[in-house]
Order: C-alpha cells, then structure tokens, then sequence
C-alpha cells in the first residue's frame, strides 16, 4: 500500500491477511480491519474512541453483528443512519468503501 495514495478496498480486504493492520489505515479503517480479523473486542474499543457518525456507524455495525439489536438502533441513530437491514458483509463494506472515500 503506498503512502501517497489512497487505500482501495481489495487491498483492505488483503492486508486482512497480515498480523498488523497497515500503518496507514485511520482509527475508523482500523476497526474494520480488526473486525474482519475477528477480533470485536479490539474492534469494539478502537471504534469507542472515534467521535462522530464514522465511529457510531461502526459501533452500530459491532453491536448488530453481536446480536444487541437495540443498542445498535441506538448507534444507528447516533451515526444518522437508517437500521441495516442488509448482510453483515455488506454492510462492512459499505462503511469501508465510505470510509476510504474520505481519504
């Protein structure tokens, strides 16, 4: 991945398979990246700290994908966007591709 331009979302999905998420990758990308790992746990504290809609759509997405529908709802609100309603893969995705969008 270079540094002088912006992460696409096939190497995203790629650097999935390094022990270490790429220096480069935002706080936000950072999530996902842990998420598609596997690791919620770290997923879940790295989006904790993440102020605005990008953090709230990912802890949204966090709790949907745990199962607690209702404190998702509630981060769905927080993030300005509606309930998902579509597969967890594709909702990672969609937050990514907006995500890297904003690089």
């Amino acid at each position: 991945m270079g540094e002088n331009r912006p992460v696409t979302i096939d190497e995203l999905k790629q650097s999935t398979t390094a022990p270490e998420p790429p220096a480069t990758l935002s706080p936000a990308l950072r999530a996902l990246w842990q998420d598609a790992k596997g690791d919620w746990q770290a997923a879940h504290q790295t989006a904790q700290d993440i102020d605005g809609p990008d953090g709230a759509w990912i802890h949204a997405y966090l709790h949907r994908k745990e199962g607690d529908l209702g404190n998702a709802a509630y981060w769905y609100r927080r993030a300005r966007k509606p309930d998902c309603r579509s597969t967890l893969e594709s909702e990672w995705e969609e937050i990514a591709t907006a995500l890297l969008a904003e690089q």
